[in-house]
C-alpha cells in the first residue's frame, strides 16, 4: 500500500539556476522510504536494531528517470510503494509529482541488512514475514 511523503522545496534545494539539484531526489526518496515502513507499522531502524538486529535497508541499486524541473516554493509529493518482493530484495518505486504534474520516477533496490557477528560486515537477511505483511496491509 503506497505512501504520500511531502516535501517543501527550499532556496537551498536549487542549484544557481533556481532548479532543485538532482541529488537531493534521491535524499527526499531515502526519506520516503523510510516513511513508507514507519508508515505501516515498522519500528525505525535505531529501534528495530534493538529489537531484531535489522540496521535497516540499505541502497544497491537506484535509477532515476526525470522530467520536469522543480523550483523553491513548490510543494512536491512522492507516492511511494513496494512493487517487488524477493527474497532478499525488494524493489521500491517513487512518484514525484507537483499537483498533477510528473516530475521524476526513482526506483530502488534495497535489502534488509544485520551486521554479522563475526566479521563485522552487513549482511542481507531473508525479508521478515512480519515486516512484510504489514506492508502489504
Amino acid at each position: 500500500m503506497k505512501t504520500v511523503f511531502k516535501i517543501d522545496v527550499q532556496f537551498g534545494d536549487c542549484d544557481p539556476a533556481g532548479i532543485v539539484f538532482f541529488p537531493n531526489f534521491s535524499k527526499w526518496m531515502d526519506a520516503a522510504s523510510l516513511n513508507f515502513f514507519v508508515s505501516h507499522g515498522v519500528q525505525p531502524w535505531r529501534e528495530l536494531v534493538k529489537t531484531t538486529g535489522i540496521i535497516g535497508t540499505p541502497l544497491l541499486e537506484i535509477n532515476t528517470r526525470f522530467m520536469k524541473p522543480a523550483t523553491y516554493g513548490e510543494t512536491i509529493e512522492i507516492s511511494t510503494d513496494i512493487t517487488e518482493w524477493r527474497p532478499k530484495v525488494f524493489i521500491m518505486q517513487h512518484i514525484v509529482t507537483r499537483d498533477e504534474t510528473l516530475l521524476c520516477e526513482g526506483t530502488e533496490i534495497r535489502a534488509f541488512c544485520v551486521k554479522d557477528p563475526v566479521t563485522d560486515r552487513i549482511r542481507a537477511i531473508e525479508i521478515p514475514a512480519d515486516i512484510k505483511a504489514k506492508c502489504q496491509a
